[in-house]
């Protein structure tokens, strides 16, 4: 048996997952995200290890016999988050998420000094990533940046309390801007500019190896009869790649979490920086992947949920019997946009309303208005030499079909849908567990039963063609506004 814990923006998930890659049961844990100014996001990193905690906890008691048995445990998060520790590897401040824009003027200073972060690391200084966010450490809390003994991603900050060893993958660790991505290695000009070195960072390892085992006593809590293997694991994105079998080059999926991606596997590195591609290390060895990132794709749904005060299943449940595009146009910059603006100021808005316009309309227009986002990144994938012909659907959105449908006829590609979407990135970590545990080659990973295929719809796509190009008319002239 195997454990799989991927650490979300909004939930702790787990999986228990059987010698054949068969899940037989799941858990999950409710996160909270703290704003205190516009545009930070932070979290409490003690509040991952309670949803660790309450999860395992929660499978012990439902499966004792299952939980006897891992001899594994994978690790998967949401990425770039910076988790200061202190020499005694106590957390200096909340954690900065991904989604925090406060470093803006950082990025711009960084790409300045040092234009390596372009080519060893791959990509363009965002906001979003880690070393930009300890640039503003440094420059804005010098006290606390005096402090900082280990900078750890948030599920090496998991590993950490799981283990007691200070260890990253390769994939998650290409979020930082600090690997030497094609060379699979910390850099230490990189680091240099932060005012780091390596013995800030984690050791490296692959997703499939082993980077640790847990704590003895961890393992007797949860009624382990052995301290299974703790593998290296991955970012979310490359461990929702292994969950759907999307290990080997082309293979590509699409998720539909709080922010939305377009992944696809390559055999070397491929950066693309001009269109704010990301180029990273899979989770999986010598292999890379591109990506191409949205920052509010259910958070865009969850916002009109909000505000409408509805559940987001029911407004997109009032978008049935799909004849085209909405009348209102959506731009889901909700809080900035990376791929392929990289522009933290932008914001969102609507286009066309009217007396008529009603919730239904609305939440056509942000579901189009995701799909659309979603097209600028197979744009900006294509132009670095990426051809996506079928994706996969990860992530909670993939529960809709409508939004489903309406993805597979603007980018004009097939959609598959497994049989379980939202447990990607766990299942993912498991099948590393597995991997570490077992000697199980990664290349072999396999796709999950599917429930449904969706091919564009051909009476649409024109009509959808029209509104795309009129969409993308709207980032020029919010811009200039």
């Amino acid at each position: 048996m195997f454990i799989g814990l991927d650490i979300g923006t909004s939930s702790v998930k787990a999986v228990l997952l059987d010698d054949d890659q068969q899940p037989v049961a799941s858990a999950s844990a409710h996160l909270d995200v703290s704003r205190p100014h516009p545009g930070w996001s932070e979290q409490d990193p003690d509040s991952w290890w309670r949803g660790i905690e309450a999860t395992l906890e929660d499978l012990g008691r439902r499966h004792p016999r299952e939980m006897a048995a891992v001899r594994g445990i994978g690790l998967s998060g949401h990425m770039h988050g910076a988790t200061l520790l202190d020499a005694a590897d106590r957390p200096l401040r909340p954690c900065i998420l991904w989604n925090d824009g406060r470093s803006a003027s950082q990025c711009t200073g960084l790409e300045a000094r040092e234009p390596r972060f372009l080519t060893l690391g791959g990509n363009r200084v965002m906001p979003g990533f880690t070393a930009p966010k300890l640039q503003w450490v440094r420059e804005n809390e010098p006290d606390i940046f005096a402090k900082v003994a280990k900078v750890l991603l948030p599920k090496d900050y998991v590993r950490l309390r799981l283990t007691g060893d200070h260890v990253g993958d390769m994939s998650d660790s290409a979020g930082t801007l600090w690997l030497d991505v094609a060379a699979r290695d910390w850099s230490e000009p990189l680091l240099a500019a932060t005012g780091l070195t390596r013995e800030h960072m984690p050791r490296l390892v692959e997703g499939s190896d082993a980077g640790g085992r847990l704590r003895p006593e961890l393992a007797a809590r949860w009624g382990m009869t052995q301290a299974p293997v703790v593998a290296g694991g991955g970012g979310d994105n490359a461990a929702s790649a292994c969950g759907v079998g999307a290990v080997q080059p082309g293979s590509a999926f699409v998720s539909l979490g709080t922010s939305g991606v377009l992944f696809v596997t390559n055999d070397r590195f491929s950066p693309n920086v001009a269109s704010a591609v990301h180029a990273f290390c899979h989770a999986v060895p010598d292999t890379w992947h591109q990506m191409g990132v949205i920052l509010s794709a259910t958070d865009s749904l969850n916002w009109l949920s909000k505000i409408l005060r509805r559940p987001a299943a029911e407004l997109t449940g009032m978008v049935t019997d799909l004849k085209g595009p909405s009348a209102v146009q959506f731009m889901p910059y909700l809080g900035g946009e990376r791929t392929p603006h990289n522009d933290v100021a932008i914001r969102g808005g609507f286009l066309g309303l009217a007396h008529e316009t009603g919730e239904a309309e609305l939440a056509h227009a942000v579901l189009d208005g995701v799909a659309f986002a979603l097209m600028d990144c197979l744009g900006a994938l294509t132009a670095a030499g990426s051809s996506v012909t079928r994706v996969t659907a990860v992530g909670g959105g993939s529960r809709s079909r409508t939004w489903l449908e309406i993805i597979a006829t603007v980018l004009g590609v097939t959609v598959d849908v497994p049989q379980d979407g939202d447990f990607g990135a766990a299942l993912g970590a498991a099948r590393l567990g597995q991997a570490a545990a077992d000697g199980y080659d990664p290349a072999t990973f396999f796709a999950p039963p599917l429930a449904a295929s969706i091919d564009p719809n051909p009476t649409l796509q024109s009509a959808y063609a029209d509104a795309y190009r009129h969409w993308r008319t709207l980032y020029p002239a919010m811009k200039e506004i």
